[in-house]
């Protein structure tokens, strides 16, 4: 989307008179991006679901507060990445555990997910980035799969780009010893 047309977009979210059209037309260009991004960490389809609509709700009713110092874009993956982190520790402290009990459990379920198109490969790659610390985790997912640059990443986690080449270069290094290992 190029500067002049999110300019626009913002512009009606904003605008009561145009907010619904301008919303629709938001979810048709994001909603996929983000339900892949959520999906990454949450790993469940039904979850994922669920945080992705919390996630527009949120945007709905705080596009007001946008201060537009980030693209659009970052500030929503912002938004997508905390609530699918709340959601982890909302889930792990209702079930009464911890968020890595919890994602075992889920990489676990995902053989039998229909929603789940990987092989064994990609299986033991999503056991592999369960391995990692959550930050790790978010770089590691949103560098290699949704190949994001180091400055966007920098907006949407808010982190300087020496950490996040950090935390990825050792995400990679973890993941090699994993998927190596017999």
């Amino acid at each position: 989307m190029t500067l002049i047309a999110e300019q626009e977009l913002i512009h009606k979210l904003k605008s009561e008179n145009y907010k619904q059209g301008a919303f629709r037309e938001l979810l048709k260009l994001y909603q996929e991006r983000l339900y892949w991004h959520i999906r990454k960490i949450v790993l469940n389809h039904d979850d994922t679901d669920d945080v992705l609509q919390n996630t527009f709700i949120k945007i709905y009713n705080n596009i007001d507060g946008f201060k537009e110092e980030s693209k659009l874009y970052s500030w929503m993956y912002r938004i997508a990445t905390n609530e699918a982190i709340t959601f982890l520790n909302q889930k792990a402290k209702r079930n009464n555990t911890t968020i890595e009990k919890e994602q075992e459990m889920a990489i676990n379920n995902l053989e039998s997910d229909v929603y789940f198109e990987g092989d064994e490969i990609q299986l033991k790659l999503q056991k592999a980035i369960a391995t990692l610390p959550e930050k790790q985790q978010l770089v590691f997912n949103m560098k290699y799969f949704d190949d994001h640059t180091y400055e966007e990443l920098s907006e949407i986690l808010e982190t300087s780009v020496g950490a996040l080449k950090s935390s990825y270069h050792l995400a990679v290094k973890k993941i090699t010893a994993y998927l190596t290992e017999d």
